[in-house]
């Protein structure tokens, strides 16, 4: 079946208070007993977050402005998948799908679909549109749950492919932070002729040990980093690459603690520079809320987590390294697996969720990023 079809969303009233009454009824842990943040977030910091989900946010609010962009769902590999899809008014644009990762989702994107697909209405150049593909990974947001296991980075990267020649593109770019990135660089690695160029704003590559023996200043920073992130932040990947069944039964059950669980990272990843409020780190967890999907999408770590890095590409590669990034490979170490560096950036601000938290600067690097794949001879 290749049937597109419009989607629109409009969550029931009743389980909009059924939400507000399970955040009432929260039976909390007592207070952590340090003053930072080793333990994991404050209490009274996820207290705070959950007091205004009860009583203040607004769900409809972000329900209108997705209804308003143009959402769809087509079937694909037997999956129900959901995107939004963005057509430029500027008829040469180039064609970009841009994949969200965890815990993120479509709505960390909204800020920068304007820009990227109409620059004219947003103070840039008419020449740097972009037609916007964004869809909801497998298990996440309001794409279906896989019932069976098997939908890891190949399948997800074939079934991107599948859905831009289905939506009639057959010359286009791919973006992705996170899991985005993961699932953009297999796309990359499937060598299809549709496919011209990459972006990338989490950029994995392997660590070799001759790394360590003679950094540079930047370099021994980010390795001290991920030292640090390896054996105190990784845990909770951990869990969702090994048992994420089981983590699923809480966070499913209790809006608390799917809130603690994504309001940490948000918090620890993030540009402390960056201003994410109430509603919009709300937003990113209703769409894990709403759907049921904290077993889903962590389930992605379970199939997937070890085909990360793997091989080396020579298609063209953009490559953005932003400052709060939890990985920061320099460019050399960058070349070794991806030997065609087309553009190389390191904007001054920005954390993980690049799109989320600096919307003006990231539209900049994808403009650059792209600049030269436009011209369709450009394609080898």
């Amino acid at each position: 079946m290749t049937t597109i079809t419009p989607f629109r969303l409009d969550i029931a009233q009743t389980v909009l208070d059924d939400l507000r009454e399970r955040l009432a009824r929260t039976r909390w842990p007592e207070r952590e007993t340090v003053d930072d943040r080793s333990q994991g977030v404050p209490l009274a910091d996820v207290q705070a977050l959950c007091a205004y989900w009860r009583d203040m946010y607004d769900w409809r609010r972000c329900e209108t402005r997705l209804n308003a962009l143009g959402q769809y769902r087509t079937e694909i590999d037997g999956l129900g998948i959901h995107f939004l899809h963005v057509r430029s008014p500027e008829p040469d644009a180039l064609p970009l799908i841009l994949t969200h990762g965890w815990p993120g989702s479509v709505v960390e994107l909204l800020d920068v679909i304007g820009p990227l697909s109409d620059p004219a209405a947003h103070g840039g150049d008419p020449r740097q549109a972009f037609h916007v593909v964004a869809p909801s990974l497998p298990g996440y947001g309001f794409s279906d749950r896989p019932a069976d296991a098997g939908w890891s980075l190949p399948r997800i990267a074939r079934a991107w492919v599948e859905l831009m020649r289905r939506l009639g593109y057959d010359w286009f770019v791919a973006q992705g932070g996170d899991w985005g990135a993961g699932v953009t660089t297999a796309m990359a690695a499937l060598r299809s002729p549709e496919l011209a160029a990459i972006h990338l704003n989490f950029v994995v590559v392997p660590r070799l040990p001759e790394d360590r023996e003679d950094p540079t200043e930047q370099e021994a920073r980010a390795l001290a980093d991920i030292d640090r992130f390896t054996t105190d932040g990784q845990g909770y990947s951990g869990l969702q690459s090994t048992r994420p069944q089981t983590l699923g039964y809480a966070l499913t059950d209790s809006p608390a603690g799917q809130a603690a669980w994504i309001y940490e990272k948000i918090l620890v990843w993030s540009d402390p520079a960056s201003v994410l409020d109430c509603d919009r780190v709300l937003d990113a967890i209703m769409l894990y809320w709403l759907p049921a999907t904290a077993a889903s999408s962590a389930r992605l770590y379970w199939e997937s987590l070890a085909q990360f890095s793997s091989g080396t590409l020579d298609l063209p590669v953009a490559c953005n390294i932003f400052p709060h990034e939890i990985i920061r490979p320099s460019r050399r170490w960058a070349a070794r697996k991806f030997p065609n560096i087309i553009h190389w950036g390191e904007p001054a601000r920005g954390g993980h969720f690049a799109a989320f938290e600096q919307p003006a600067l990231f539209v900049d690097e994808l403009r650059a990023a792209f600049t030269a794949i436009r011209p369709r001879e450009v394609r080898a």
